[in-house]
């Protein structure tokens, strides 16, 4: 039996591309993907919406699938009383932010799978995460808020349109024009962490634990600019934290998405490109000022990590690998004591058992997460390949092959900028690869797209696409020197200013071109990754240092003004903006007027350098002294007179 072209064991979900779509096509729930036919059909019909939003490695969104999405029961409500749309908030963000914003506001926290339920011109009235199919002490059920919702829309219909119309003014409306108290970002911001700080097994939240790398990344700077020791020592401790814990992989390297307790211990055990991605770059940036050689172990195996397991064939990566195999999270990565000894022997097995904290008992459920948080020596290297080889005749991981744009940017921005610290070309190879793959396929005419999968790309890209491509392109310039580079983030950074600013100070997450929805959201703080507006402010700053322009000087300035203003509303999400601030105060620059192709002949030193501009001939500005190659060197708005020698300041590597 066909229903509108499906049968009655897929949906519309069936012909999109999304691997966490895909995941649903099957479900007996009639799922719309996100447009005009889902909202013409609930107006037409007179149907609230169901929104459910997710991506395919979410363990929690598998659950209420299994749950809720497969159960015939549930997909009768659903089908018969509301129009059911699915969304990947990977490939749409915009959607998900609107609807994160009101679900955080209504409930005090947010979370995946998000659950939304919405009038047919796109307002929330009711929100929440994961609901069980049934009620228990713990969480009201699926099916009886189900229920509830359809009685209320068939009897109070106004009573829910009002409740929406006040949520969209409290949420999306209040504080809109107020003005607010600027403050200093920097110092509050380390004050912040140093408060949230924890000594004992570092990082700054309690359970569940996020690596949150761009708060390393402050501090480190921190510690740079005013020789705050405390910085330093919280950035190390929390490295080293991460690492020995099972957060990290031992076996087949890469780290997972947090700790669900204080310890790093047991992980929520997704991998996520975009968090090793900024750990890639946590790390490199403490190996810079510490020479600590397990940094750099660090990231070589998190680089194997990478190859092996998230690249695409031409050179991209993609986005996650899932928690949960056999239905049961975590089950691929957990081994029990005698697995080990028979797969290494007794004496290497028993060397590895003591050095990993393998016991009997096991660390979580019965089995072990190898670990290194009470081993002493980590200098002892021990051959992971046997049990990688074991886990890996295990039934295999999803992996969401979806490459998005603004995660490969990161890693590019990441790679690259390991390729300079550690003189390492093969992972400039890989940062360039991935560059030349995201032109190719995600940058046509002159737009940049969120997605790409199975050669069909999204229909938008956002703020955070274009703001992390600029940052790539920063760091790709800083690696080569290569012009093309930033003349690519001034291309990029104009497109920005022109299609996604607000008049009101900001950029928009999504440009005037997107009109699906109907608020455009606007987000100023950083969560997992660093928000695309604080990387603005970090690119604006270059880019106006490094080309001298008023314009790009002017909206930099006004850009930052704002943000720092905004920061004041939660100043525990803004490390990349303090981050940002903290450079356009201590930043070192050096204009290098070359003579004869010396380049490579400065190269180390203009590296450590944060602001290197490459002439090859004099302009009005800079001319060449003494028929040899010649500098001018600033730091901050203090410049020394040019010279044939080039000094050093002590500044950052960011």
């Amino acid at each position: 039996m066909l229903k509108d072209g499906y049968s009655l064991k897929t949906n519309k979900l069936l012909k999109e591309t999304s691997p966490y779509l895909l995941q649903h096509a099957n479900n007996p729930v009639n799922w719309y993907p996100w447009g005009n036919e889902a909202f013409s059909k609930a107006k037409t019909e007179n149907k609230p919406i169901f929104l459910s939003i997710g991506y395919s490695t979410c363990h929690w969104c598998h659950v209420m699938e299994k749950e809720s999405f497969m159960d015939e029961e549930v997909a009768r409500l659903l089908n018969q009383y509301f129009i059911s749309i699915k969304v990947d908030r990977e490939e749409r963000p915009d959607i998900d932010s609107i609807y994160m914003q009101a679900c955080i506001k209504l409930n005090g926290h947010g979370g995946w799978p998000l659950s939304a339920f919405l009038t047919p011109d796109q307002k929330p009235f009711y929100t929440g995460t994961y609901f069980p199919k049934n009620t228990n002490h713990h969480h009201s059920g699926f099916i009886d808020i189900l229920l509830k919702i359809k009685e209320v829309w068939e009897n109070n219909k106004q009573g829910i349109l009002d409740q929406a119309e006040n949520i969209f003014r409290g949420v999306f409306l209040k504080g809109k024009n107020l003005k607010q108290n600027k403050t200093d970002i920097v110092d509050k911001t380390f004050d912040y962490l140093s408060k949230n700080y924890d000594k004992e097994f570092g990082g700054f939240t309690p359970a569940p634990k996020f690596p949150s790398p761009h708060n390393i990344f402050f501090l480190l700077d921190y510690y740079l600019a005013i020789n705050e020791k405390e910085a330093l020592k919280m950035s190390e401790k929390s490295l080293d934290a991460m690492y020995r814990g099972g957060i990290f992989d031992h076996i087949g390297y890469g780290f997972s998405r947090y700790s669900t307790d204080r310890y790093w211990l047991v992980p929520h055990f997704e991998k996520m490109l975009y968090d090793n991605a900024l750990l890639i770059s946590a790390y490199s940036k403490a190996y810079a000022l510490t020479k600590n050689k397990l940094y750099s172990e660090v990231i070589e195996k998190t680089v194997i990590f990478l190859i092996r397991d998230l690249m695409h064939p031409e050179g991209a990566f993609y986005s996650a690998l899932d928690a949960d195999s056999d239905g049961e999270e975590g089950k691929f990565y957990l081994l029990s004591y005698q697995e080990i000894l028979d797969v290494l022997g007794e004496k290497d097995g028993k060397l590895y058992i003591e050095h990993f904290n393998i016991t009997k008992k096991g660390n979580f459920e019965g089995r072990n997460i190898p670990n290194l948080i009470n081993t002493q020596d980590l200098t002892k290297e021990f051959d992971s390949e046997k049990l990688y080889n074991y886990r890996k005749n295990r039934e295999s991981l999803h992996c969401d092959d979806k490459i998005l744009t603004s995660w490969n940017c990161l890693m590019i921005a990441a790679l690259a900028e390991s390729s300079i610290i550690f003189k390492r070309k093969d992972y400039l190879k890989l940062a360039k690869n991935a560059f030349v793959f995201l032109e190719k396929e995600l940058f046509k005419e002159n737009k940049i797209y969120a997605s790409y999968r199975e050669e069909k790309i999204s229909e938008f890209g956002f703020l955070d696409d274009y703001a992390f491509w600029i940052f790539a392109c920063i760091w790709l310039y800083k690696a080569t020197f290569l012009d093309e580079y930033l003349l690519k983030a001034k291309n990029i950074t104009n497109i920005v200013i022109n299609n996604f600013r607000d008049s009101e100070g900001g950029f928009f997450l999504n440009d005037e071109s997107n009109k699906s929805l109907f608020w455009r959201s606007k987000e100023t703080h950083d969560g997992a990754i660093p928000s695309g507006n604080s990387v603005m402010a970090f690119n604006l700053h270059f880019l106006s240092v490094y080309f001298e322009e008023s314009d790009l000087t002017e909206t930099s300035e006004r850009h930052f003004l704002f943000m720092e203003n905004e920061a004041t509303r939660y100043l525990g999400g803004n490390s990349f903006l303090a981050l940002a601030v903290l450079k356009s105060r201590n930043f070192s620059k050096v204009i290098c007027i070359l003579k004869d192709d010396s380049l490579e002949e400065y190269k180390d030193v203009l590296e450590k350098y944060d602001i290197v501009k490459v002439l090859k001939n004099e302009t009005k500005f800079y001319k060449v002294i003494n028929n040899k190659t010649t500098f001018y060197i600033c730091k901050g708005s203090k410049c020394l007179p040019p010279s044939n020698t080039l000094s050093k300041f002590n500044n950052s590597l960011v």
